[in-house]
């Protein structure tokens, strides 16, 4: 049986770890499976939307010890651990969390654009009892998501989140009923897909990279990104069916 299983639903692409006996655990085979859907999302023009879950009401462990310990290493050149964590896609992507995301799991779902969770979930960056640090970005984006503060007592801690929590704090997006998270997370899915594609990964871009840039650059950094949205052939359709009542017919150009 594959580690990873990949689905097409419309615009939306389904990637679930599938690893349930060893709580979805990253090895070197799932990282690389996790990668190549990563690439397939940003390369097939007519996916607009992912969607990244786990099997069995467990999200992800991270990674898999006993793998690392035999040798392997779960990273994927130019994406990094579980094969995105370094550099996600650039088309959207949804964290579907049922149960734990712990570890290197908290980082998967971080370095997602969304977080869709079950009321049962959890999130925690144990790494300081175990001797490490969260190497895979979870130091990097957790103060981005949920302040300064509150990332700091966390990862300092190494204790488990809850859902609610994570909510709160603004590191989940929706918090819906156990069992109707990836639903949840297709109907938001379906909710960006049906936008313009381009429009769409151009404000991902500009939302993700624009943090970074000195203020005095914003607006001409920018410019650079919208310019060739403005002038595509979906920003003419999405014109023309504003005008003539009707739902647009996007193009992805």
């Amino acid at each position: 049986m594959s580690e990873v299983t990949v689905e097409r639903r419309d615009a939306v692409l389904v990637v679930t770890i599938d690893r349930p006996a060893v709580r979805n655990a990253i090895n070197t085979a799932a990282a690389r499976l996790i990668g190549a859907a990563m690439d397939e999302l940003d390369e097939d023009p007519s996916l607009f939307v992912g969607v990244l879950t786990g099997a069995g009401g467990v999200f992800s462990a991270g990674m898999d010890l006993k793998a690392f310990l035999a040798g392997e290493k779960p990273h994927v050149p130019g994406r990094g651990f579980a094969g995105l964590v370094e550099r996600p896609p650039s088309t959207p992507l949804i964290a579907a969390v049922e149960g734990p995301a712990l570890a290197g799991g908290f980082e998967i779902a971080l370095a997602c654009d969304l977080i869709v969770a079950g009321q049962g979930a959890s999130f925690g960056l144990p790494e300081v009892k175990r001797g490490l640090i969260a190497g895979g970005g979870g130091l990097l984006r957790l103060p981005r998501k949920a302040g300064l503060a509150k990332a700091t007592e966390w990862a300092l801690t190494g204790d488990r989140i809850g859902a609610a929590e994570a909510h709160a704090a603004g590191v989940v997006n929706r918090l819906v009923p156990d069992g109707q998270v990836l639903p949840a997370a297709l109907e938001l899915a379906e909710r960006i897909a049906a936008n313009a594609p381009l429009a769409v990964q151009a404000t991902r871009r500009i939302l993700t990279e624009g943090q970074e840039w000195p203020a005095a650059e914003a607006f001409g950094r920018q410019w650079e990104i919208y310019a060739p949205v403005r002038e595509s052939e979906d920003a003419q359709e999405g014109a023309r069916a504003f005008a003539e009542k009707r739902a647009p017919v996007w193009r992805g150009r």
